[in-house]
């Protein structure tokens, strides 16, 4: 019986286009979901949007428009980077829909009694992050992630007993039974919750909300807080509260739980959710993996700023292999990393035209010329370098590890110098140099799946020089 893995991709705000930044949480989940697939894995992977947020009801307003018609019109441009970027995700699940409305109040039908309970209250609310925070952490009128629209907020809600659960969290994460990568976010999150964790609130009245989101169970004048809500995409994409087979295959009897997510949005991730899902009786996920920010040219990417960059024009321009490449390679998988044109024309013209692109039509130049014919081959198998790191989510290192070999093997061919061979001498010589070709192809595929089934193409059957795989820009 094959193993099982879910793979959950944090779902994003459909208050706008999404730009470059969102581009990578795609690609890095993609790749996990390619690699364990390959391995013989049962994987299941989705993602989706968070369309319940105050800020999509903000934005609609600002447009004049209705909120549904704002959230469809981004929710369509987010679900068309499937094709855009070649992103393999098998379920894409909004939380407007009937059936994640049913899961998100089974969800809190199930928490305990005592952990849920209605109080008053008054504080400072940041819609961009859609939490309250003291005011000792509102520095300059803004929010410790640098949103500014913060809204004093005085209302009555239920809130969910957080502090119940302060010691079970630290045992939690401290041991590993929710592995948080990398250690440093680990850290950040114990840290959290050391200096004391307070109750938070679960719920928005209807007026605030304008009537747009889930209704609380049996309160119609509240409807749930969107992080409540927004966090069970995990388990509603699976049918939780309506079809429950897949929930039950994949979150309830799976050992392998995987959520991708921002650095932003740890604290609801690592610290909420485990303690919701406990308090309604429901296994935990395995592990999160937490990615840091693009900027674009050292400035944080903004709206305000005007220098979001569009993923779809990039990939008309570029091809979409060689963002997948940038985004992987360059952004540091367990850290911030900027996206600048100028270092990713460097970074084309230098690793992938002038390194891969020309190794590989070096090499098939003189395999044609050998009439080098290579059966088909299906037992390919990953390098270590591959493995270790896309188990530990380092996708950098991954693509850096491949490229060490890809400089090797141009290295030898230059030291060999087949071209001034001939006859089976030049066969002989170029053979091992073309199957090594196929096994750096095979492992590309997590990371440029395009090329790698080219290159792979090309080099099964009788090889032939080909148009080059990234003409210089």
């Amino acid at each position: 019986m094959k193993k099982t893995i879910y793979l959950a991709q944090a779902i994003p705000y459909v208050n706008a286009a999404p730009h470059i930044g969102h581009a990578l949480e795609f690609v890095q989940a993609d790749s996990l979901a390619r690699f364990w697939r390959l391995l013989g894995w049962d994987v299941l992977y989705t993602t989706g949007t968070d369309d319940n947020s105050l800020k999509n009801l903000q934005t609609a307003e600002a447009e004049g428009l209705p909120t549904k018609e704002v959230v469809d019109k981004y929710a369509k441009q987010f679900e068309g980077l499937k094709e855009v970027l070649n992103i393999s995700w098998d379920i894409f699940n909004r939380t407007s829909s009937k059936e994640h409305f049913r899961g998100a109040q089974k969800l809190w039908s199930l928490c305990k009694k005592e952990d849920i309970y209605k109080k008053k209250y008054k504080g400072l609310y940041c819609v961009g992050c859609e939490a309250f925070y003291k005011p000792d952490e509102i520095v300059l009128g803004k929010c410790p992630d640098g949103h500014s629209n913060i809204e004093e907020v005085a209302e009555e809600n239920y809130f969910f007993k957080l502090s119940n659960y302060q010691r079970y969290l630290e045992r939690l994460i401290a041991n590993d039974k929710l592995r948080i990568l990398p250690i440093s976010r680990k850290n950040e999150v114990l840290s959290f919750i050391a200096q004391g964790l307070e109750d938070f609130s679960i719920s928005r009245s209807v007026e605030r909300a304008r009537g747009w989101g889930v209704p609380v169970p049996g309160d119609g004048s509240q409807v749930l807080y969107v992080w409540f809500d927004a966090l069970t995409t995990y388990l509603t994409a699976l049918g939780f509260g309506n079809e429950e087979s897949l929930y039950r295959k994949f979150w309830i009897n799976s050992q392998n739980k995987v959520q991708i997510l921002g650095k932003g949005i740890i604290r609801f991730h690592a610290v909420y959710w485990p303690a919701m899902l406990t308090s309604a009786g429901i296994p935990l996920p395995s592990s999160e993996f937490v990615h840091g920010y693009v900027t674009l040219e050292g400035q944080k990417i903004s709206k305000t700023l005007g220098n979001v960059i569009d993923p779809f024009e990039l990939v008309d321009k570029f091809g979409v292999d060689a963002i997948r490449f940038y985004l992987l390679r360059e952004i540091p998988a367990w850290g911030d990393g900027d996206f600048a044109l100028l270092r990713f024309k460097d970074l084309y013209n230098g690793e992938l035209a002038n390194g891969l692109g020309n190794l590989v039509a070096r090499v098939a130049r003189l395999a044609a010329d050998t009439k080098l014919n290579l059966p088909e081959k299906k037992n390919f198998k990953f390098k270590k370098v591959v493995v270790d790191n896309l188990k530990n989510f380092r996708f950098d290192l991954a693509l850096i590890g491949l490229w060490d070999e890809i400089s090797q093997l141009d290295k030898k061919i230059n030291e060999e110098k087949p071209w001034e061979l001939e006859g089976t001498t030049l066969k002989k010589a170029i053979t091992p140099i073309a199957k090594e070709i196929r096994e750096i192809a095979f492992n590309l595929g997590l990371f440029l799946p395009e090329t790698s089934a080219k290159i792979l193409d090309q080099f099964t059957g009788k090889i032939s020089a080909e148009k080059p795989l990234f003409p210089r820009i």
